[in-house]
């Protein structure tokens, strides 16, 4: 699943090859897409894209007084073409699931892989109109997100931690994969209660939050959309590398699976040694 360094790249990107460009035509080729109706994606149609800007794991496209919003949700991504064979595609066939083609001829599709379908693209005249975009908390690369800010939000909530960094209506942006990654790099369980966390312990949280994210943001910056998802996978040290020697220690990371996703985590650097338990259970192996 893209997530926020991935999306803040599609952001510069479409910034520097979409901005000030007209649009031509707006074809949806899914059913499942479209989140909205009124207005219409034809009212997109000669519109001049005004600018792009990222809300959490949203992507917006201003264009005039609307907003082209997409959530490439877990197996979504944007495709840049410099262009597009005459023929119209058929909707229904493949992955494809929405074209943007622009008057200069270039343009970008989104596609969705596998069976379930949850890419979502919207058209509003305001961001906030996207449930999902109203319900979002504070960006963690803004400036305003200092320690203290962060400790506050954690004051109030009572869960793992894992989940808590994955909640986007608390913290925008963070999904499974960096959430993995920032609580290797603290040193911390997955399975720590949020409740039980020592000021020093949300000290290093926040700086693994801040590191892991604004590094790669960093690695990705400038690079072409179709070069961000293996420039993701490349950087993780523990996320999605079950079996493989820690980068750090050298112990073998492991996971837990969970009904519709896993995490990974290195038992020397962050539980003591010991595996975690069976989800069901969800404690620490004596």
């Amino acid at each position: 699943m893209p997530e926020l360094p991935e999306v803040e790249a599609l952001r510069v990107f479409l910034d520097e090859n979409l901005t000030g460009k007209e649009i031509a035509r707006v074809l949806p080729l899914a059913v499942s897409v479209l989140k909205t109706y009124d207005p219409p994606l034809a009212a997109l149609e000669g519109g001049t894209v005004t600018g792009i800007a990222r809300r959490g794991k949203f992507l917006d496209i201003g264009v005039g007084p609307l907003h082209l919003i997409t959530h490439l949700a877990r197996a979504g991504w944007l495709h840049w073409k410099d262009s597009f064979p005459a023929a119209p595609p058929r909707p229904g066939k493949g992955p494809l699931a929405l074209r943007t083609v622009l008057t200069g001829g270039d343009g970008f599709d989104l596609t969705e892989a596998g069976t379930t379908k949850r890419l979502a693209v919207y058209v509003v005249h305001d961001p906030a109109e996207v449930p999902g975009i109203a319900r979002l908390g504070p960006d963690p690369l803004d400036a305003s997100f200092d320690r203290d800010a962060f400790a506050a939000l954690l004051a109030g909530e009572r869960r793992r931690i894992k989940g808590a960094l994955r909640d986007q209506s608390l913290i925008a942006g963070i999904g499974n994969a960096y959430s993995d990654e920032i609580l290797h790099a603290a040193k911390m369980s997955p399975f720590t209660l949020t409740a039980s966390l020592t000021d020093d312990e949300i000290t290093r949280l926040y700086t693994a939050l801040r590191t892991i994210l604004r590094d790669a943001v960093a690695r990705s910056s400038g690079m072409a959309a179709g070069k961000l998802k293996a420039e993701k996978k490349s950087g993780l040290r523990v996320h999605g590398r079950t079996g493989e020697p820690c980068p750090v220690c050298g112990d073998i990371i492991r996971e837990v699976s969970f009904s519709d996703f896993s995490l990974q985590y290195c038992p020397t650097c962050q539980t003591g040694g010991r595996p975690l338990a069976d989800r069901r259970l969800s404690r620490l192996l004596k």
